[in-house]
């Protein structure tokens, strides 16, 4: 009778497997959304504990057959036999929902990084649409025209990193396709963006730096003239001064 029982354990601890291996293993999921994926990783968790905690029940399964077995070795072997099958089946099913829990919990973190990069860039662009913004219709002086310029150039020496983290993380996802509508329509929002708000940042950094230049010569030539105009005055109170005839003077002079 024990016999009997420990073949009905064994029957039935195969057929849960059965049935956790097409519930958790066999489906075809198509992570689409978020909330899918998020659903997806929760599940497997929960798979995860639910095999996990039949590990007990196994134990103890064998311990009643392999001690069945010494007692009544003719009844015992054809069990041990049909233990051994279930045992290399259960270690299968412990590492394949464990695989599997793994490989979703790094596709969630993969996506959760994802939307952290793109907060950080988004943050970034941001701030440069406003030192763009910022440079509009400055006043005509040299100091704030350099001000603006160093603060423009400030937000544009920011490192590519984050946006090589953003391409890597998105292409991986999309290859393996989850989340790939999502994803591609948030890369293509952000890249678009990225490169209109950057064309038009470097352009406005080389019309300020041209205009920088023009006004940094026309300081220069107003201070050469102003320069020669006080030596021109110099010049002529001198003459003045000695009572120079003007038709004594030198030609400039005069």
């Amino acid at each position: 009778e024990k016999a009997v029982n420990l073949k009905k354990d064994l029957a039935e601890m195969q057929e849960w497997m059965t049935q956790a291996e097409e519930e958790y293993l066999e489906k075809d999921f198509e992570y689409k959304s978020p909330e899918e994926l998020e659903n997806a990783v929760e599940e497997m968790k929960r798979a995860k504990e639910d095999v996990l905690q039949k590990e007990v029940r196994v134990k103890i399964l064998k311990d009643n057959i392999k001690m069945l077995a010494t007692k009544v070795p003719s009844s015992g072997q054809d069990l041990v036999t049909e233990l051994n099958v279930v045992l290399e089946n259960y270690q299968l099913l412990c590492n394949r929902i464990r695989g599997k829990c793994h490989t979703l919990e790094e596709v969630w973190s993969c996506w959760i990084e994802l939307l952290q990069y793109l907060d950080l860039e988004t943050a970034w662009l941001n701030n440069l649409e406003e030192r763009v913004q910022m440079t509009e219709n400055l006043p005509d002086k040299l100091d704030v025209i350099n001000d603006a310029l160093e603060s423009l150039e400030s937000v544009l020496r920011h490192p590519a990193d984050n946006r090589t983290q953003i391409r890597e993380l998105g292409q991986t996802l999309i290859d393996g396709g989850i989340l790939d509508d999502i994803i591609s329509e948030k890369l293509e929002a952000f890249n678009a963006r990225y490169e209109e708000l950057s064309h038009l940042a470097v352009s406005r950094q080389i019309a300020l730096e041209q205009q920088l230049q023009t006004m940094r010569e026309t300081d220069h030539m107003l201070q050469v003239l102003q320069e020669n105009l006080v030596e021109l005055d110099r010049q002529l109170t001198s003459y003045l001064t000695d009572r120079v005839d003007a038709f004594q003077m030198p030609q400039e002079a005069q």
